[in-house]
């Protein structure tokens, strides 16, 4: 086996490597014939255009109004000021912040107040709403 023959298998090894693991799916959008994008049920095309009927159709409207544009600069600014979650950093665990929670959520009359605002990691936010048991835990 020569130097070439060698050169020839590690450049297949890589395009081998570079081959989706599973066969991709079909839009889901009804006559689409694309693919779906890695990760969601839609070609690039309807993801936009269900993500924006999802919002126009399934949320509930006064979700929406809490929280919009306004809520996502608050959050954001809440995060640069407290990136890691509150509750893991209290144990000494240094932890980035996946969701800003309501201490005393927003359909219970809470406000988007500093003082009402948490950082805090998924599985501690999971653990909070599963200890009030108001919702299901996400993935």
């Amino acid at each position: 086996m020569g130097h070439t023959d060698l050169q020839g298998f590690s450049y297949a090894l890589k395009e081998v490597e570079q081959l989706p693991r599973k066969p991709r799916r079909g839009c889901a959008y009804p006559g689409c014939l694309m693919y779906a994008e890695e990760g969601s049920s839609y070609c690039l095309e309807h993801k936009k255009a269900e993500a924006k009927r999802y919002e126009t159709y399934s949320r509930d409207p006064s979700v929406r109004r809490k929280y919009g544009r306004a809520w996502k600069r608050i959050r954001d600014s809440y995060v640069r000021e407290h990136p890691f979650c509150e509750q893991c950093f209290e144990r000494g665990i240094l932890v980035p912040v996946d969701e800003v929670h309501h201490k005393v959520p927003i359909s219970k009359g809470g406000t988007h107040e500093r003082s009402n605002l948490m950082s805090l990691c998924r599985s501690c936010h999971n653990k909070i709403h599963l200890e009030m048991g108001d919702r299901q835990i996400r993935d």
